[in-house]
């Protein structure tokens, strides 16, 4: 496939902005492509990288197997992996394990960049954490009122009192949840936070 080998391409899907590692359901595009290799009798079903079409060992070899099924193989327009040789084949696989090594250093990246930001006391997310609201520059500042509960919550579990009581003794005590009611997930949620302290 790196030389383009003379191929017509039959038909282009793509999944935008979804990661290479979703699982199949979550992956409209390469779900219908992989139905169109089937009706077709398509030779190949091409992807710019092996790490495009997954970056998960057990999808990838779940995407070869229902490929090899509908009488195509699996190429990319790098070339990585070409073939039918037993070497080939493990190309293949040390490219998806070097895929989602890539994915897992990123994910690692991003969740320590979050962990700086939230001991910063900076905004991770568009929605501030109970017990904080979005001051006017955008940083967030303490919600007294949000502050009262999680204080309240944090005494009432250290005291060994059970989630779903929590959420009535918040009720009761004229605090607020931001959704509807006082969930117990809500509610451990506030728990944990109370007990991570300031």
């Amino acid at each position: 496939m790196g030389g383009g080998a003379g191929l017509v391409v039959a038909a282009v899907f793509e999944d935008r902005g979804v990661s290479g590692g979703a699982a199949l359901d979550r992956r409209p595009g390469l779900l219908a492509a992989l139905a169109e290799l089937r009706r077709r009798r398509a030779a190949y079903l091409v992807a710019a990288k092996r790490d495009r079409l997954a970056r998960d060992v057990v999808v990838a070899a779940t995407i070869e197997q229902i490929t090899a099924r509908a009488g195509a193989v699996v190429a990319t327009t790098d070339g990585a992996g070409e073939g039918d040789t037993p070497e080939a084949a493990m190309l293949r696989r040390i490219v998806d394990v070097f895929a989602v090594y890539e994915r897992d250093v990123i994910r690692g990246r991003t969740r320590a960049a979050m962990a700086a930001k939230r001991e910063r006391g900076e905004r991770v997310s568009r929605f501030a954490p109970y017990g904080s609201e979005l001051g006017q520059g955008g940083d967030l500042v303490p919600a007294p009122a949000e502050l009262l509960a999680l204080r309240l919550a944090g005494e009432l579990a250290a005291a060994g009192v059970p989630l779903r009581r929590i959420g009535a003794e918040l009720e009761r005590a004229g605090h607020r949840p931001r959704g509807r009611a006082w969930h117990l997930t809500t509610v451990a949620r506030l728990v944990r936070r109370a007990q991570a302290g300031p």
